[in-house]
C-alpha cells in the first residue's frame, strides 16, 4: 500500500462529523501525512478545504476526490488510491455498504463510526472472507460506539494476561456524560426503526447477543441486554439500560471471538448506564429507563417518528456548537474478574475510560481520526489479522496508546 497516492482518504468530509474529523487531522496528524478529502460535491469539499487551510496553510492545495457512495464505478476509482478510507457517511445501511465492499475488494483498510448492528452484520457476511484474501482491515464502530467499551475491555484483558489470567466476566458502565445529538445520529436511529418496520426479521438480529460473532447462531453465557432498573453490587450504584449497549456488547463479543476466545472460554460481558447509589440515583435510573422506553415506542410509530425527525430532533448536518462540544465529556467504568483456579482466588480488575469533550462529536472525531492514523501509519505494529474486524481485534493496545497520547484516559488497576 506504500505506493498508493494517499495514506488516508476522508469520505464524507462535508458532513457535520466529517468536518470535525478533517479539522482533527489538520491539527494533529503528522505534517507529512498524505491525505485527501472525498465526497459528492466538489464545491462543498472546497469549502471544507478553505477551513482547513485556516488551520494549516499547507492544506490549501490538498487533493479533493469526487465520488458517490451509491456509484460503484466512482468508488472503484477512488478506493485503490488510498491506504485507508475513513468514512462518516451514514446511515451506513443506506449509504455505506458499497464503500465497505469496495475497500474489501481492493485491499484498502477502512474505518467508520457506525452504531448500526444490521449494517455490521451485513458487512461481515459480504466482506469478511474477501477482505482476508486481499489483506484489508475493515473496522467498524470506531467512534463512541464502540471504542471506549471495546478497548476498555481489551485493556482489562491485557492487564489480566500480565498476571497469567483469563477473564471470567466484565461489566461496562456508561457514567457521567455531557453531549448532544447530531442530525446524522438521529437519521441512523430513524433508519433502523424504519427498516425494522419493513423487515421484522431484523428483530432477531437486534435481539441476538451474538449477532456479530462469526457464527451468529452460537450459544453462549450472555443473555439479553439489561431492560430495567437494577442495583449493581459490583459497582455499588443504581443502573439503567444504556442506549448503545445493543451495539457495544456485540462488538466486545466479536472481539473475543476473533481473538480465538483469548479473553476467556466462558467470558461474559454486560453493559448499563450508572447513577448514584442513593435515592437520587434510583430516581435518575428510573426516569432514564422510562425515557428510553418512551423514545423506542415513539420511533416505532411512523407518525411519531416523522414528528420527532421533522420538528423535534436535529436534522442531518446539524449538531452541537463548538462551545457545547468543548463543555462535553464522558466517563466509562469497567469492573471485571479473572477466572478462578485451584491455586489462587480470582483477581478483581477495575478500568476507567474518559474523554474531555462531547462524546459523540469531539471525542468521536478524535477516535476515528486516530483509528485512521493507526491503520495508515502503525501497520507493522498491528496483528497480522484481516477481514471485518473490531477496534480491539485489529488495533488493540496500539490504538489505546495513540488515544492516551491524544488526551483520552485509559486506566486499569487490580482492585
Amino acid at each position: 500500500m506504500s505506493t498508493r497516492a494517499h495514506d488516508i482518504v476522508l469520505f464524507g468530509a462535508t458532513g457535520f462529523t466529517g468536518t470535525l474529523v478533517a479539522e482533527y487531522l489538520a491539527r494533529y496528524a503528522p505534517k507529512d501525512l498524505r491525505w485527501a478529502l472525498a465526497g459528492r460535491s466538489r464545491d462543498k469539499l472546497e469549502g471544507v478545504r478553505r477551513g482547513l487551510a485556516a488551520i494549516d496553510p499547507r492544506l490549501e492545495d490538498m487533493p479533493l476526490l469526487v465520488a458517490d457512495g451509491h456509484d460503484a464505478a466512482s468508488l472503484d476509482a477512488l478506493v485503490p488510491q488510498a491506504t485507508v478510507v475513513c468514512t462518516t457517511v451514514g446511515p451506513f445501511a443506506r449509504h455505506g455498504r458499497k464503500l465497505a465492499s469496495a475497500c474489501a475488494r481492493h485491499g484498502t483498510h477502512y474505518c467508520d463510526i457506525t452504531g448500526e448492528v444490521p449494517f455490521v452484520r451485513a458487512s461481515i457476511d459480504e466482506n469478511h472472507e474477501r477482505a482476508i484474501a486481499t489483506g484489508a482491515r475493515i473496522v467498524h464502530c470506531c467512534g463512541f460506539d464502540s471504542i471506549p467499551f471495546d478497548l476498555g475491555v481489551h485493556m482489562l484483558f491485557s492487564r489480566a494476561a500480565e498476571e497469567g489470567k483469563k477473564l471470567a466476566w466484565v461489566k461496562g458502565f456508561a457514567g457521567a456524560m455531557k453531549g448532544g445529538f447530531s442530525g446524522g445520529t438521529v437519521a441512523s436511529m430513524v433508519a433502523i426503526m424504519e427498516d425494522l418496520t419493513k423487515d421484522p426479521s431484523l428483530r432477531r438480529v437486534l435481539g441476538n447477543p451474538y449477532a456479530l460473532d462469526p457464527d451468529p447462531k452460537r450459544r453462549g453465557p450472555d443473555g439479553r441486554d439489561q431492560s430495567g432498573v437494577r442495583f449493581d453490587e459490583d459497582l455499588q450504584r443504581w443502573t439503567a439500560p444504556f442506549l448503545m449497549a445493543s451495539v457495544n456488547t456485540r462488538v466486545v463479543r466479536r472481539s473475543n471471538a476473533l481473538l480465538d476466545g483469548a479473553y476467556g472460554p466462558r467470558f461474559r460481558y454486560a453493559e448499563a448506564q450508572s447513577f448514584r447509589r442513593g435515592p437520587k440515583g434510583l430516581l435518575a435510573a428510573t426516569l432514564t429507563t422510562a425515557g428510553l422506553a418512551g423514545m423506542a415506542a415513539a420511533l416505532m410509530l411512523p407518525p411519531a417518528r416523522k414528528l420527532l425527525a421533522d420538528r423535534v430532533l436535529p436534522k442531518p448536518g446539524e449538531g452541537p456548537s463548538k462551545e457545547q462540544r468543548e463543555r462535553g465529556y464522558f466517563e466509562v467504568r469497567l469492573v471485571g474478574e479473572t477466572e478462578a483456579d485451584d491455586a489462587s482466588r480470582p483477581l478483581r480488575l477495575t478500568g476507567r475510560v474518559e474523554g474531555r469533550s462531547d462524546p459523540g462529536y469531539g471525542e468521536t472525531a478524535k477516535m476515528l481520526g486516530e483509528s485512521a492514523l493507526c491503520l495508515a501509519l502503525n501497520g507493522g505494529a498491528l496483528p497480522a489479522r484481516h477481514g471485518v474486524l473490531t477496534p480491539a481485534s485489529s488495533m488493540g493496545m496500539v490504538l489505546v496508546e495513540r488515544l492516551r497520547r491524544a488526551g483520552m484516559t485509559f486506566e486499569c488497576d487490580l482492585a
